[in-house]
């Protein structure tokens, strides 16, 4: 494991583990850093992806296509599944994920090419499947924006997964979608510990201002949830009923949890960062880890990965299942429908060229 690096401001990861791909790594010399150095700054690139919906078959993902406008996550959470899948790209998972983000600038026209084509079975399409796709640059960028009017045009069905309050700034596309049953929201929280949300997902938005997106979306006509991810064992376990039972005040009509994730080199950075920030709990959370994971730190297995096994893991089912019982919330999962699925005559489509 690398040298533990001082925390940087406003960023999860304080190091950029060697990816596993490169034989060449850089490291910063924690003898040379300076505490007042100012975090990097985020930097974007554009994305040349001649495709944009992704498919999947696993059988413990309730989506089988997704679209993700960017790749990368500027929100920064140490603990994020999809670190690894910056590899690929020859960054790091740690800095370089929050920190290196490619943008796929044609992610709209490539959406409606491939929703107009007589090959696309209608089908639900996540928002979100790998990063968010409300992360901070999508206020400027638009592009999750003008995804979701492509999605309405088609009528197709769009179920969305963020951490983020600029949800709402859709309410107009996301309302004439509900309208169709083509249309849900699930707002993730963490934590409702502000601090601790400080430093383990900054730039994500605060619990208080996921509580009111739900609000807003609800009201709105919008059905909205709350998917309780990750659930850290031995450090927000604990907050499960409070957090469920904030969310169902506000207006969350389902709810979901994931057990947390750490693949590659999500597992040396979660590790890192527990000793930066949380050296007393360190130890007590890694075996606690270990005790949902089968001794290890994380177990791919499909069936479970999401879960976990063990005691503690069933613990944690079933704190979840009471919680929702007692919120009233039967059925944890939104229906969507294909049933309003149109195409848009070829003149229509030309408009958009």
């Amino acid at each position: 494991m690398q040298p533990v690096q001082p925390a940087l401001h406003a960023r999860g990861a304080a190091e950029n583990p060697p990816n596993r791909f490169e034989r060449i790594a850089l490291e910063r010399d924690p003898d040379w850093s300076d505490p007042d150095e100012p975090a990097p700054q985020t930097q974007f690139f554009k994305d040349q992806s001649d495709s944009i919906i992704n498919y999947n078959d696993s059988p413990d993902i309730g989506f089988e296509a997704s679209v993700n406008p960017y790749r990368g996550c500027e929100h920064g959470c140490i603990y994020c599944y999809a670190r690894p899948f910056h590899e690929y790209l020859g960054f790091s998972a740690g800095l370089d994920f929050e920190t290196r983000i490619m943008v796929k600038e044609n992610a709209p026209e490539l959406l409606r090419r491939e929703l107009a084509s007589p090959k696309w079975k209608p089908k639900v399409i996540a928002l979100s499947g790998v990063t968010d796709c409300y992360q901070p640059v999508e206020r400027k960028l638009k592009l999750t924006r003008r995804c979701l009017e492509v999605l309405a045009e088609f009528r197709n069905p769009v179920a969305i997964v963020t951490k983020n309050h600029l949800v709402t700034r859709d309410l107009d596309i996301l309302g004439e979608l509900a309208r169709h049953d083509a249309a849900a929201v699930f707002i993730s929280i963490t934590t409702l510990d502000t601090e601790l949300r400080r430093v383990m997902e900054p730039r994500t938005s605060p619990p208080a201002s996921r509580l009111a997106a739900i609000e807003i979306l609800s009201k709105a006509g919008i059905p909205a949830g709350v998917l309780v991810a990750p659930v850290i064992p031995g450090l927000t376990d604990h907050e499960m009923p409070s957090l469920i039972a904030a969310a169902v005040k506000a207006g969350a009509q389902f709810a979901g949890y994931v057990l947390l994730r750490l693949p590659h080199a999500v597992a040396p950075l979660f590790e890192q960062w527990l000793t930066r920030h949380f050296p007393e709990k360190k130890e007590k959370v890694l075996n606690r880890i270990r005790a949902v994971r089968g001794g290890e730190l994380y177990d791919a297995r499909f069936g479970k990965r999401m879960v976990g096994e063990g005691i503690f893991a069933e613990q944690i089912e079933a704190l979840f299942q009471v919680t929702c019982r007692k919120a009233g919330l039967e059925d944890h999962r939104p229906k969507l429908s294909i049933s309003a699925f149109r195409r848009p005559t070829d003149t229509q489509l030309q408009l958009f060229d």
